[in-house]
């Protein structure tokens, strides 16, 4: 019972940081699920089928607040769901972990590339709700790439597809977010398809599922309203320093530092992460009283 405990906290924790960043519900409970010497597929597995419906409530919550841009939804669904199944079905025998430090390597770079955006651009750049262009071409890798490696890794929809989205400029965090979480329930569920056609029902644990899926159903109404309010530029850097910190661990893990070495480059990207997040509330603040400030004058 205790472990059932346990289980629904991570899932309420890790559902609160997805909805409201984007991404860590699979990664976090898959990790958990692995130190209890779960399968990495069965842990996949689990992870997803409790995404089935926590990602059900993300996304009706996300488009309750008007979070979502439904157009890229459908965008990013059909490619997303292929990878995920094909993922899912081939999991058992891909080399995931020879492949997760080039990943990782990738989205280090990609976190770094937000984090500079919303950091040192945050007194010029504005958020626009003009619709970003859509180009097919685009999305159909990024859909297939992303989904592939949710259902190999356990989680990775969010931490891809969020950073590429925040590349572009026209998006507004808040929609990539909401766009990213509700689109995440299509992939869940040809993840699920293809773990059970691969492993079968019997290697499930169902009271695992069930915990993190209360836990997450909790969770998700109260993510949706945290990125409705939080400014994007502070919800950006956030973002980004989930990246870096989450890919770093990897690339740190296959270098195989030491735990000395791998302690203190955690303590200095955090201090650098909690300085760049004053940093921007003080931007943000800045903002507001020059915006006040000129109305007042009007």
């Amino acid at each position: 019972m205790r472990k059932l405990i346990v289980l629904a906290i991570i899932g309420l924790v890790a559902q609160l940081v997805d909805g409201s960043l984007g991404m860590a519900y699979g990664v976090t409970s898959s990790s958990l699920l692995l130190l209890f010497g779960i399968a990495p597929a069965v842990a996949s597995a689990s992870v997803h089928m409790a995404e089935v419906v926590t990602t059900a409530a993300s996304g009706v919550s996300h488009i309750r607040f008007g979070n979502v841009d439904k157009s890229l939804v459908k965008k990013l669904i059909v490619p997303g769901s292929i990878g995920a199944f094909i993922g899912a079905v081939f999991l058992g025998s891909i080399p995931g972990d020879l492949i997760k430090p080039y990943v990782s390597f990738f989205l280090l770079g990609l976190g770094c590339f937000v984090i500079y955006r919303f950091l040192f651009r945050a007194n010029n750049v504005q958020p626009d709700t003009r619709k970003a262009k859509i180009n097919k071409k685009f999305y159909i890798p990024l859909g297939f790439i992303a989904g592939f490696f949710d259902a190999t890794g356990g989680g990775g929809w969010g931490p891809i597809t969020t950073p590429v989205l925040l590349s572009k400029n026209k998006m507004e965090t808040r929609r990539v977010i909401g766009t990213v979480d509700t689109s995440e329930f299509a992939i869940a569920v040809s993840a699920t398809v293809g773990f059970l056609f691969s492993i079968g029902w019997g290697q499930i644990h169902w009271q695992w599922v069930i915990a993190l899926m209360i836990g997450g159903i909790i969770a998700a109404p109260i993510a949706a309203w945290l990125v409705k309010i939080i400014p994007s530029h502070m919800l950006g850097i956030l973002v980004g320093g989930m990246i870096v910190m989450t890919n770093v661990r990897t690339l740190l893990n296959t270098a195989e530092f030491s735990p000395s070495a791998t302690m203190m480059t955690y303590a200095a990207l955090f201090v650098l992460w909690v300085i760049g997040i004053f940093y921007t509330a003080r931007n943000i603040r800045k903002l507001k009283n020059c915006k006040q400030a000129s109305q007042i004058e009007l």
